[in-house]
């Protein structure tokens, strides 16, 4: 039997930290491998619904720092269904994130079993001037504005980790090796956000003497999530701002 449990909401989660963290992702280790804990934690994630403050944290630097843990966070349909089915045959504990926008989204998804590897990364569109490093709903918008700088001569490849812990850092060194620039993009705040990770990662790799400018990050203000639709709008990355930031860093010279 695997446990397969769902939260409601991401922000819940921190009612459920003692037995996540200090039991679920230590159990293997202490018990020398003789033991471990199967189980894949459904997580309902971020803004956009009017949810406010409560209901609408995207949380996942949270649990990349927990050593034990696995931190999955899929983009498309393919991806979540096959992600998932991968989630539960493993035998570590899987902080599953799903944003609550990306439910309504539409996709090709194989009716049979098949399972999409964790950790590894999906070059999402391929490009030849900027990368952009993305995760979950802003995978989507980031497809959207490559299609606008298109329309600038702008060529943008955008990568999908897909899988936040363990990530697949050589796909996200070879893109930043080919285009030169780089961006993160995530929802959740900017101030000790996933992308830090991405950005030092890239920085301490032999593709930081490839770079033609500074690695650019963008991510949430460092606000809780308002309920006011305009404001719950306005403190996370959209299209226009990953559109704006692109045009900037691409005419950027170091």
């Amino acid at each position: 039997m695997r446990a397969i449990a769902e939260m409601q909401f991401m922000d819940f989660v921190t009612l459920a930290m003692e037995q996540i963290v200090l039991q679920g992702a230590k159990i293997r280790f202490m018990f020398g491998g003789k033991a471990h804990v199967s189980m894949v934690l459904r997580l309902p994630a971020g803004s956009g619904t009017g949810a406010a403050a409560q209901h609408s944290e995207t949380l996942e630097a949270w649990f990349v720092n927990v050593p034990g843990l696995k931190v999955v966070m899929p983009s498309t349909p393919y991806d979540a269904k096959g992600m998932l089915l991968a989630a539960i045959a493993d035998n570590n504990p899987i902080m599953f994130v799903e944003n609550k926008l990306l439910y309504t989204r539409s996709g090709p998804v194989p009716e049979g079993p098949y399972m999409v590897p964790l950790g590894q990364a999906d070059v999402k569109r391929p490009g030849t001037d900027l990368t952009i490093v993305a995760t979950s709903i802003m995978i989507s918008r980031a497809l959207e504005a490559a299609e606008m700088l298109a329309e600038d001569g702008i060529d943008v490849e955008i990568v999908d980790p897909r899988t936040l812990k363990p990530y697949d850092a050589a796909t996200i060194v070879n893109s930043v090796k080919k285009t030169g620039r780089l961006m993160v993009v995530h929802e959740a705040p900017l101030l000790g956000g996933y992308g830090g990770e991405i950005a030092a990662m890239v920085a301490q790799s032999d593709a930081f003497a490839y770079l033609e400018a500074p690695v650019v990050r963008l991510g949430g203000a460092d606000v809780p999530v308002p309920y006011n639709r305009d404001l719950e709008r306005a403190i996370v990355p959209q299209v226009e701002d990953i559109v704006a930031t692109a045009r900037d860093l691409v005419g950027y010279r170091i």
